[in-house]
């Protein structure tokens, strides 16, 4: 009869262990001496007897995969909980600022922009004043030529070699230069 109050101590002794784990965070070591607590008591109750010894573990083999998840959620929610485990990102979590920025690439689809540095494949390219890293559609470009934005995939900006962008056709070089500059604005 010692051995059956023994083997049920020892029973709650290894659940008390496991507890203890999630609230003392010992690096693992409540968790391994709980369970092998678990363990003896379970042999210790097929030494006494071998019905009870099936009862326990069966019961043991039902409730450990059930309660352990729900444990583990509870034990996300607390305090030790939420400092020990990182939250997954979730949709929800991109920023406005990232949003806002994918948004910025989007209106470059179709611009012109002239290489600042040499595409090979990837480079700076400057669109409206502004440098953007960009990516050839695989071949290599020059620094200084003439891009077109074909598409932006994600956070990258695919851009083909182009000619001077017809837009420049029109303009006059020579009106650039002719107002005075010491005029006030």
């Amino acid at each position: 009869m010692n051995n059956l109050y023994l083997a049920y101590g020892l029973l709650a002794l290894g659940v008390v262990l496991l507890l203890a784990e999630l609230i003392l965070v010992t690096a693992g070591i409540a968790a391994v001496l709980g369970i092998g607590c678990l363990i003896a008591a379970v042999a210790m109750l097929f030494s006494v007897s071998t019905l009870q010894g099936f009862i326990v573990m069966g019961i043991l083999l039902v409730l450990v995969p059930v309660v352990t998840p729900a444990i583990l959620a509870f034990w996300k929610r607390t305090a030790i909980g939420r400092k020990m485990v990182l939250e997954e990102p979730g949709d929800a979590d991109l920023s406005f600022n990232s949003l806002r920025s994918l948004q910025e690439l989007e209106r470059y689809t179709g611009r012109y922009g002239k290489a600042v540095a040499p595409l090979r494949p990837s480079g700076v390219v400057e669109f409206d004043g502004r440098r953007i890293d960009s990516i050839s559609e695989g071949m290599m470009i020059d620094e200084g030529q003439w891009v077109r934005c074909i598409s932006v995939q994600g956070n990258r900006v695919i851009v083909r070699q182009a000619d001077r962008p017809p837009e420049l056709d029109d303009i006059d070089p020579r009106g650039l230069f002719d107002a005075d500059p010491a005029a006030p604005l």
